[in-house]
């Protein structure tokens, strides 16, 4: 699979791999760019299977076929190491790379993420409801997921793209990422990842909660640090963009 992405900053930086979650494309992390340019890092965005201009794969997918996809990335890229930052199912990617592709990291950071979310029978269902009841039924559940009602109120509008972006992804290939989440337990591998890490939860996360699914990740991967943002849901980065680039940079600065 050849994803969809962008590249920006400079050419010589190093790079830093931005990973999404489910039902988003890769402006998700439009908040991160211009901090993690002007700080010197070339920053690659990219988009799912299935989501945004990535196509729509012709079946089912594990989670391996995912972190597959950005070990290829960086290989059409020509970049050996590479930082790798993920939200949901983006940090589901990255803990993958780190347990089974080591070699390709330089550090993560993984938001709002966990290592075991339901089982297959959930995200069945939720595939389910994407075939048969449609995307805009997805994302009418997924809003208030990922953001607090604050900050609901606060941003109507952007509260409207945000919403529009999960109704806009194919249904089959929200279906397929679906399977990934599904059939993924990571957790007796945590000890296995060596990159340097930081985990970052949202206080107010309804999906990914700090003690259930953050406390875990990083109590389980050897030297990681957890820190837990207030009056953050569980698209974090973008209700609390200032707390959360912070937190990203400080790390891979650390990890240089």
């Amino acid at each position: 699979m050849k994803v969809n992405y962008v590249a920006e900053g400079p050419a010589d930086g190093e790079v830093v791999v931005l990973s999404g979650s489910i039902g988003s494309n890769l402006s998700m992390w439009a908040p991160q760019v211009a901090p993690l340019t002007e700080a010197g890092y070339r920053v690659v965005r990219y988009d799912q299977r299935g989501h945004g201009r990535t196509p729509v794969p012709p079946a089912p997918c594990s989670l391996a076929e995912l972190g597959g996809d950005v070990a290829e990335l960086l290989d059409d890229l020509d970049v050996r190491r590479a930082h790798v930052v993920g939200l949901s199912l983006g940090g589901m990617t990255a803990m993958w790379l780190g347990i089974n592709r080591p070699e390709r990291l330089r550090s993560l950071v993984l938001c709002c993420t966990s290592a075991m979310l339901g089982g297959p029978e959930t995200w069945a269902q939720r595939a389910e409801l994407a075939r048969s009841k449609g995307m805009t039924a997805v994302a009418d559940a997924s809003i208030g997921r990922w953001f607090t009602a604050g900050w609901l109120a606060a941003n109507p509008e952007a509260a409207r793209e945000y919403h529009h972006m999960t109704a806009a992804t194919p249904a089959e290939g929200y279906a397929a990422c679906c399977a990934a989440i599904g059939g993924m337990d990571l957790v007796a591998d945590l000890p296995r990842i060596a990159a340097p890490t930081l985990v970052i939860s949202g206080a107010d996360d309804p999906a990914t909660p700090p003690e259930g699914h953050g406390k875990v990740i990083a109590d389980a991967v050897p030297g990681a640090r957890l820190a837990i943002v207030e009056q953050a849901a569980h698209l974090g980065n973008v209700e609390q963009p200032k707390q959360f680039t912070d937190l990203i940079v400080e790390h891979l600065e650390s990890a240089r």
